[in-house]
């Protein structure tokens, strides 16, 4: 939702290169939740997108009735273990936006997003379609968010320890993502970095359910700096603290990676 460009893309040979293999150790909590957690997403999504199915179908209307090109887009992203994956979207942008653009990161006030596009992303429905994602098994209904595979070098290179975020699958929704604006520079990806490499080592039942509800609540209107105080989620001195302490006594392992 961040870095949209709404096009679709081949990641396959650069992500060839960021099999699980190369991807350094990063220890998940020793839990029965960590074991159970793709069985029980499975479960939840599938209730979750029967109840959800309304709101896809009068989202996609809306598209359809307001904009040129497809209600759905689709869009290689990397998943657990670099591997790529097809994304589904309710589209929010206008059709080929790229084509004029290139790939960059979206921004406040992109010209790009839709009228309806804008109230799907200040809403999260245009997110609701990954849930056949979670079902898939490419995604989780917690995690890292997905990221392009046109971006991944360069951030690699440039923000230590960004390959780390490849140990789980990607969320829907997640503890960066309900804390933290859309990227916009290197800082602001460094940021939600040390969000994503929390979640990882702190990952348990009781963390998911609150990020969950926190997501769910944000949907009717209520802020998340609001809800990041409700539902006691980590706060930013935590968060900073234990990625600085990472990057400080565990050296990040640059692999050289190449595109064909």
């Amino acid at each position: 939702m961040l870095l949209d460009g709404e096009t679709t893309r081949n990641g396959s040979a650069l992500c060839g290169t960021l099999s699980d293999p190369d991807l350094p150790a990063v220890p998940l909590p020793a839990s029965w939740y960590v074991c159970c957690k793709p069985a029980l997403e499975f479960l939840a999504a599938f209730i979750l997108l029967v109840f959800a199915a309304p709101l896809i179908l009068v989202a996609a209307l809306l598209v359809k009735l307001t904009s040129r090109g497809p209600v759905f887009y689709r869009q290689t992203r990397l998943g657990k273990g670099g591997r790529p994956f097809t994304l589904c979207k309710i589209r929010t942008m206008i059709h080929d936006c790229e084509k004029a653009s290139g790939v960059r990161w979206s921004t406040p006030g992109d010209p790009r997003i839709t009228l309806v596009g804008a109230f799907l992303r200040k809403t999260h429905l245009d997110e609701l379609p990954q849930l056949w994602n979670v079902l898939m098994g490419e995604m989780s209904l917690v995690g890292p968010r997905p990221e392009r595979p046109e971006f991944v070098p360069a951030l690699e290179k440039a923000v230590p320890h960004y390959r780390d975020r490849l140990a789980v699958r990607p969320g829907v929704t997640g503890l960066a993502q309900v804390q933290l604006p859309p990227d916009t520079d290197l800082d602001s990806v460094r940021r939600k970095l040390a969000y994503d490499l929390y979640y990882i080592r702190h990952l348990g039942f009781w963390l998911d359910f609150r990020l969950i509800a926190c997501t769910a609540v944000h949907m009717v209107g209520v802020p998340f700096f609001t809800l990041a105080r409700m539902f006691s989620l980590p706060d930013r001195t935590s968060v900073e603290d234990a990625y600085q302490a990472r990057v400080e006594t565990q050296p990040a392992a640059v692999a050289e990676l190449t595109s064909a």
